[in-house]
């Protein structure tokens, strides 16, 4: 059995969960206070949310060890003692924390080996360290090629790099997404905020609309509608333009379509990072701030011509049955999470640790 964490913010966390979860061998019971998912197989835990006023927040973060661990919050309480009783009564192979710190460190003080899913970004506080260092395995939705800077060789030697991975992975193209015989001046723009907070605004939006009249432009999240399969749209699209968020760059890659990319305020940078990494890539037309609408036209012809054939080196197609396969055999008793599962790494260069490491 395996234990898998879903954290409830935006959309990202649960996809991915959903996409493992079909394809594990083992058993997997989800965990969050997210409501179960239509097509999950497994059990499914519902945790009380630990977020509310039902008390003061008081030390959130225990003097800045941990990140949210809110004093006497009844929520926060009553889910600890869910995820201990389940791993009680289970006693799961492994846990995965799609994200949390404090579930992470609650399993493995109970004796579970843990995956963390990693996320790019500064994660040398305190908190995060501590949760990377526990880790059995890190996940890590990204191409090894384009490593995080600044991560310690301990935390690369046990990372899986499995490339990203979205629900439309393998997913077949709609007939009418070429549409051809298309006018030049009809081209599409799909612009897709998410569901985890935009900073872009409906005056952002229709002075860039205005400034580009040869393109049509949709919008899905933020101050437009929202779609639960954007597939089609993404397919239809010339151009997509989107925040840097795992899932949102993920779904962009599954469909190979230009995009540019605006990451947005998160914290520890994770988004900036992961624009970063696109731009030194070659993935996608990255601007740090929205531009301004004078700079759209050019902006939209410029992913034009980068165009999304290097997409396949972000998103191979397999990132999920990778993930699934680093799961199952640290959940199997043959091999496990004993101390020979990983060997220890041993640096390629530079006795500080500086240097490279030799990952599995």
């Amino acid at each position: 059995m395996i234990g898998y964490y879903v954290h409830h913010q935006g959309k990202g966390h649960l996809h991915r969960a959903r996409c493992i979860a079909r394809r594990t061998r083992t058993p997997l019971t989800g965990l969050s206070s997210l409501p179960r998912p239509d097509d999950w197989k497994g059990d499914w835990i519902r945790l009380a949310p630990d977020t509310g006023t039902d008390t003061a927040t008081a030390d959130p973060t225990a003097h800045g060890r941990l990140h949210w661990v809110p004093r006497h919050h009844a929520g926060l309480r009553s889910r600890a003692a869910a995820v201990a009783e389940w791993i009680e009564r289970t006693a799961p192979a492994l846990l995965v924390s799609d994200v949390s710190v404090e579930i992470a460190v609650l399993a493995r003080l109970m004796g579970v080996p843990v995956v963390v899913s990693a996320m790019r970004g500064d994660r040398s506080d305190p908190a995060h360290r501590l949760a990377y260092d526990l880790a059995d395995a890190l996940l890590a939705p990204w191409p090894e090629a384009l490593p995080e800077p600044g991560w310690p060789w301990e935390w690369r030697a046990k990372s899986e790099h499995t490339g990203a991975f979205s629900r439309h992975d393998g997913r077949p193209r709609p007939d009418a997404a070429s549409r051809p015989g298309r006018p030049a001046a009809d081209r599409e723009v799909l612009l897709m905020l998410g569901a985890g907070g935009a900073e872009v605004t409906a005056v952002d939006l229709r002075t860039a609309a205005e400034a580009t009249p040869g393109w049509n432009w949709t919008v899905l999240g933020g101050p437009g509608g929202w779609s639960d399969d954007p597939w089609p749209l993404l397919c239809r699209a010339d151009v997509v333009v989107t925040h840097a968020g795992q899932n949102a760059v993920a779904e962009c890659a599954a469909a190979r379509v230009p995009t540019v990319v605006v990451p947005q305020t998160r914290p520890h940078g994770e988004q900036h990072a992961t624009a970063r990494a696109l731009a030194a890539g070659g993935l996608a037309t990255v601007r740090d701030h929205w531009p301004e609408p004078r700079d759209w036209p050019g902006l939209l012809d410029e992913a034009v011509r980068t165009g999304g054939g290097r997409w396949d080196l972000w998103a191979p197609g397999d990132g999920a049955e990778r993930a699934a396969r680093l799961l199952d055999r640290l959940a199997s008793p043959q091999t496990g999470t004993s101390p020979g599962a990983y060997a220890d790494p041993v640096p390629t260069s530079g006795a500080d640790g500086s240097g490279t490491c030799a990952s599995r």
